[in-house]
């Protein structure tokens, strides 16, 4: 298989919304079920342990007219609940058999209460998530939800989940957690190498793609990859930060591209790095999982933190580590998590002297010239003057 293969393939799977994957991988488990997922984080190794496959939907970008989903919702949210009613109603993740939808925010909140009404012989969970990152105290109250998902899954999945199937499952997602990370390390090394639309496609591969299939894709990407020669150009290093639940258009970061930036960090598709490639797959393997999202060091605006300034540090240290030039403000329009966190973060990198730029998008935009001419007056600046 060639680069050009696998990005084919994952390309055909991202404008998959009839989700095909899914009834392919049931025909060849006949006793398994899917599971789908809304962005930005919930513990596919549970999922996964119980004989379920994983999906993850995040909407119908700009293929899907939006029409029943409309509505739904009234007219001053994100589009990416409207976009999933619409996938759902329309027949199209009828090969699901049940949904998890994580606390991210209130809309989604609500997304999880209409598809029990359309969706009433589904399996259905609304996944919520400590906001207190004391064992003591979150962490109980996170192993106890765990627990009970665990239990319902189970019972969809009609058979008992042992510690080392837990443990296995841990120790497969650990791995596709690590490459993911070595994708996005190569990226920030050599971003001409790794282009930003590659890199999000194969990631997003991974939303649908049973984790060991996703594996082999990821190892074998990273071997080719290094050895295409491909042409160094004098482009802006740029890190995009707001995008951690509804998704850019593809053609968006392609804009991003065009305009003369490498992007070499992105909050893209979150869930693929979230926990990163270190949760202890030796222990007991539901207190592994809640100490893991505790503990991680990584920072969105849909976790709550107190206002201590940790998420804006956290930025301005992946700005570093990335080696990053600039930082694109890319969030969905009326996405409260990510524009209320924006202007902290703004502060924390105007005190570290770091430049940065915002706009807005919705997963369906189709205008796409003034944020390439944003963005390519964004990168011009940084060329010329060394500074945003």
């Amino acid at each position: 298989m060639t680069l050009t293969d696998i990005i084919e393939r994952c390309q055909a799977l991202y404008d998959d919304l009839d989700f095909g994957y899914v009834d392919e991988w049931k025909a060849r488990n006949p006793e398994g079920k899917a599971v789908g997922y809304l962005p930005t984080y919930v513990p596919r190794e549970l999922i996964w342990a119980a004989g379920c496959l994983p999906v993850g939907i995040v909407g119908g970008g700009d293929q899907l007219e939006i029409v029943k989903g409309d509505a739904c919702f009234q007219s001053y949210i994100c589009h990416l609940p409207r976009s999933v009613v619409e996938l759902g109603l329309s027949g199209r993740l009828d090969a699901l058999d049940g949904m998890l939808f994580p606390a991210t925010c209130d809309v989604i909140r609500n997304l999880s209460g209409i598809w029990k009404l359309y969706f009433p012989d589904k399996y259905v969970k609304y996944f919520d998530v400590p906001h207190n990152y004391d064992s003591r105290i979150g962490g109980e109250f996170y192993e106890d939800h765990l627990h009970e998902i665990l239990a319902e899954l189970e019972q969809l999945g009609g058979r008992k989940v042992s510690d080392d199937e837990l443990r296995a499952a841990i120790r497969l997602y650990n791995e596709n957690r690590r490459l993911a990370g070595e994708v996005y390390e190569l990226r920030a090394k050599e971003p001409w190498r790794v282009p930003a639309t590659d890199c999000y496609l194969l990631v997003r591969a991974g939303l649908i793609l049973s984790p060991d299939e996703h594996c082999a894709m990821l190892r074998e990407y990273l071997e080719l990859v290094k050895l295409e020669d491909r042409p160094l150009r004098d482009n802006a290093r740029v890190l995009v930060v707001g995008a951690f639940c509804e998704q850019p258009p593809l053609d968006l970061v392609r804009a991003l591209e065009f305009a003369g930036c490498y992007v070499v960090e992105d909050d893209f598709l979150l869930i693929n790095r979230w926990l990163g490639d270190t949760v202890d797959a030796t222990g007991e393997p539901i207190h592994a999982l809640s100490e893991a999202y505790l503990k991680t060091p990584a920072e969105t605006s849909s976790r709550y933190v107190d206002d201590d300034g940790r998420k804006g540090r956290y930025l301005v240290d992946l700005v570093r580590k990335s080696g990053a030039e600039g930082v694109v403000f890319a969030a969905p329009s009326f996405c409260d998590p990510a524009l209320l966190d924006r202007p902290m973060l703004q502060a924390a990198l105007d005190a570290a002297g770091i430049g940065h730029t915002a706009f807005k998008y919705s997963e369906n935009t189709g205008q796409l010239q003034p944020i390439r001419e944003q963005a390519g007056t964004f990168a011009d600046t940084i060329k010329l003057w060394g500074t945003a």
